[in-house]
């Protein structure tokens, strides 16, 4: 098998290359001529203290190494891909309390708790209430002429979601979209965001939950906060477990959705065609593909527990393992023309809400949910819109993030 003709010192968590784009074209040689790939770092850039990692980029690989926590571990080196060369192990391992850094059996018992909040019912039950929020925001955004798609409609429906699902006011929404900003943007010097201030707000997060769990402890009311810690020694959560589970939401709850919406949104923009067509019959494959094409979460890692093989590399007990979501949604052995942005495609076997197993994505109903009610709702009142610019995007290490989309409302 050939070696892939990479630029030398090619990283593919290399916070400025996702600045400017995903690096798909680097993927589609991986996949041809090696799939499983070493891609050696500086002596602990990435926080490990180690010297790189494995990349993975098939569809099929993806999913293998998701269906294995045994094998590949979420919980030794957390599933975040890269931090930076100051972050401290003392730091990386206060993050296994959060459920994406979990594995079996801890991450199951906190799963079949936290997961009531996202049964069926639930979910619907919300349903009637986000419709009208979606429309009030599509028809504020609107009412301004023209602005940043990201802040005026983006970002709306994912927080109002959550405040919904777990009981925190409305009012606190914009608290919580500073602080999950700034947890996930210390990568971006635009934005002046360090890794302290991260750490600050993820803190202050967490304290904000920990405090609304003890409250509904106190004084249980008729929300999911209230089913999940009101009677800890029943199963439920503790307080502190609380305030982790709704760190986690900020994030993969509101960064991933919001991602999604720009992502479409300018996916639409820029295939006239797509957006002529879901105006006209709405298909219900569009939210699937549009996770598809965004893949909010380029990647995700997991360290091996033992030496093993996967797509002819042999992994070392101990070394990191990147899944890359982005390759795997463009791999053409699973995709016709992974290249075209096709709201009618199906199936769709994508992998934008993880790779199957014990960490597929608990919000995907929400998540698909919200995506449909806001287009239908930008479909209906503004079908007019378009761009003004090109998206602005987030310099991140493992986050396909856009930080600004200008467009005139129609």
């Amino acid at each position: 098998m050939p070696c892939p003709a990479l630029p030398e010192g090619f990283d593919f968590t290399d916070p400025d290359v996702y600045q400017s784009r995903v690096p798909l074209p680097e993927f589609a040689q991986l996949r041809q001529t090696a799939p499983v790939w070493w891609n050696a770092q500086p002596h602990g850039i990435a926080g490990f203290g180690d010297d790189g990692y494995w990349v993975v980029t098939r569809h099929q690989d993806v999913k293998e190494v998701s269906t294995k926590p045994d094998i590949f571990s979420a919980n030794l080196n957390t599933s975040i891909i890269r931090f930076n060369s100051a972050m401290t192990r003392d730091q990386i391992d206060v993050q296994k309390l959060i459920m994406l850094n979990m594995d079996p059996p801890e991450h199951t018992r906190v799963r079949q708790i936290v997961q009531r909040g996202f049964a069926p019912r639930s979910i619907r039950a919300l349903e009637e209430a986000l419709r009208h929020r979606a429309t009030r925001i599509v028809a504020e955004a609107r009412a301004k002429g023209t602005g940043d798609f990201v802040t005026d409609v983006a970002c709306e429906l994912p927080l109002q979601a959550i405040a919904e699902l777990i009981g925190i006011p409305q009012d606190d929404r914009a608290r919580i979209f500073d602080w999950s900003n700034k947890m996930v943007a210390y990568d971006d010097p635009e934005l002046a965001i360090t890794e302290e201030v991260g750490t600050n707000a993820a803190m202050e997060l967490i304290s904000y939950a920990m405090n609304l769990a003890a409250a509904r402890k106190e004084c249980p009311a008729k929300d999911i906060v209230s089913q999940l810690v009101a009677a800890e020694h029943e199963g439920n959560l503790g307080s502190d477990e609380f305030g982790f589970f709704v760190l986690l939401l900020a994030v993969a709850g509101n960064e991933t959705t919001r991602n999604a919406i720009t992502h479409g949104m300018h996916a639409f923009l820029t295939h006239p065609d797509q957006w002529e067509l879901y105006q006209r019959e709405r298909p219900a494959t569009a939210a699937e593909e549009i996770v598809r094409w965004a893949t909010p979460v380029v990647s995700f890692q997991r360290t091996a527990t033992q030496d093993t093989e996967l797509g002819g590399a042999k992994i070392k007990k101990g070394q990191r393992v990147g899944l890359f979501y982005s390759s795997a949604n463009n791999d053409p052995e699973v995709f016709d023309d992974p290249e075209v942005f096709d709201i009618t495609r199906d199936p769709n076997l994508h992998l934008g809400f993880g790779g199957g197993g014990p960490h597929f994505c608990l919000g995907k109903s929400l998540a698909v949910l919200e995506i449909n009610l806001i287009f239908n709702a930008i479909a209906d009142a503004m079908p007019d819109i378009s761009l003004v610019s090109d998206p602005r995007r987030l310099r991140s290490a493992w986050l396909n993030g856009v930080k600004e989309l200008q467009v005139r409302y129609g």
